[in-house]
């Protein structure tokens, strides 16, 4: 039975990584998702959570995967992707492999996001989410992007990296940079065509998800050697 495990990103929800669990379910995967903690309820709640609570709320997700299944692929969207790592490093034995969505290592900040905004609506839309997310929140989101600089020399076990060629939030060297410093040489990057941050949703996603799905079939029930 092949296990997946989706971690979606900050400020975010289900519907981030739905379209490819959608499509690992229909090739027989056992796939699960949930809302990280402070995710989903109201500003409050997601001032209130911390980086911390964000790894913990997915490490229990985990931790109730494997009182049924000893082995899980791991697939994070954007910060679900550092989370990914996080606990990869934690639980190496139990993890069968990594896939990495869009993921900051080189956030882009918010000048430069602005100017890789094409259109009005997406402008506004931005602007408009600077204000609905708490500070406090913003700095955990960056707290956790440069803590994971000391995690990813520590990820032994197969690593896949998808990032849109238009990410509008992360900078294009994110994907190099994992595939350089990962602990493992067991890596892939994938560059998909025409798609933002949102690569579940690229108009050629249905490419990458079958490059998942083989990722996934190729490294099942293999483990990094000890």
């Amino acid at each position: 039975m092949k296990v997946c495990l989706l971690i979606h990103g900050f400020t975010g929800g289900e519907h981030e990584v739905s379209p490819l669990a959608e499509y690992l379910e229909a090739q027989g995967y056992t796939v699960k998702m949930f809302t990280l903690q402070g995710h989903g309820g109201s500003k409050a709640d997601l001032r209130n959570a911390t980086r911390l609570d964000w790894i913990d709320s997915a490490e229990v997700e985990l931790q109730q995967l494997l009182t049924t299944y000893s082995k899980i692929h791991l697939i994070g969207f954007s910060t679900g992707a550092l989370i990914a790592a996080h606990l990869v490093v934690k639980y190496p034995n139990h993890i069968c492999s990594l896939t990495m969505l869009s993921t900051p290592v080189f956030p882009l900040n918010p000048q430069q996001i602005i100017r890789t905004l094409y259109q009005w609506p997406m402008v506004k839309a931005y602007i408009r989410n600077l204000f609905v997310v708490p500070s406090k929140a913003t700095r955990e989101f960056y707290r956790i992007v440069h803590e994971s600089f000391t995690i990813y020399p520590h990820i032994k076990i197969p690593a896949l990296i998808v990032q849109g060629d238009q990410d509008h939030l992360v900078k294009m060297k994110s994907a190099s940079y994992l595939a350089e410093h990962v602990g493992t040489p067991d890596t892939r990057v994938i560059i998909v065509p025409n798609s933002g941050h949102l690569v579940c949703y690229a108009e050629r996603k249905s490419d990458f998800f079958a490059d998942v799905q083989v990722w996934i079939d190729t490294h099942h029930l293999t483990f990094p050697q000890s």
